[in-house]
């Protein structure tokens, strides 16, 4: 899993029509809430991004974009952001898993897909990482929030 501070490299997303999700776009503009879920049909994860959805004023306000970050295909996360008519980008890997890229695989008896969070500043540099195999423990609510209030304040100037 990448640590906090380090720099995000610009994964290979893309959103549930297929169009190419670049967390560069965001440099400079926005920082970014990735939250992997382990799949579509975790239950766990599915309160989690509930959670997210009904704090999503705050973040916006924040200037906080979230991603949700699926490992299934396009058309399986399509049908299921659908479902749940959420005010968040659904993305999946546009080459390969995007949870394997920031580090988020365990082998345990094969292969067990974690999940977790990441928020990365304006700057691309991660300011909150966790990470669990257990869905019960992916989500850092405080963590994420200590993370959030902790951001560097925009420059004004630009």
């Amino acid at each position: 899993m990448l640590e906090t501070g380090s720099v995000l490299p610009d994964l290979e997303l893309e959103d549930t029509a297929g169009r190419p999700v670049r967390l560069a776009d965001y440099r400079g503009t926005a920082s970014v809430l990735l939250y992997f879920m382990r799949s579509v049909t975790c239950p766990v994860c599915a309160m989690h991004v509930k959670d997210l959805a009904a704090r999503a004023a705050d973040l916006a306000a924040a200037d906080i974009r979230v991603l949700i970050v699926v490992p299934e295909g396009r058309s399986e996360a399509a049908a299921w952001q659908a479902r749940r008519e959420l005010p968040f980008e659904v993305v999946t890997g546009r080459h390969g898993s995007p949870h394997e890229s920031v580090g988020l695989m365990r082998k345990v008896f094969g292969a067990m897909q974690q999940s977790g969070s990441l928020l990365v500043d304006r700057d691309g540099v991660v300011r909150h990482a966790h990470a669990a195999t257990l869905p019960t423990g992916s989500y850092d609510r405080k963590g994420i929030t200590e993370a959030i209030a902790d951001l560097p304040l925009a420059d004004p100037l630009g």
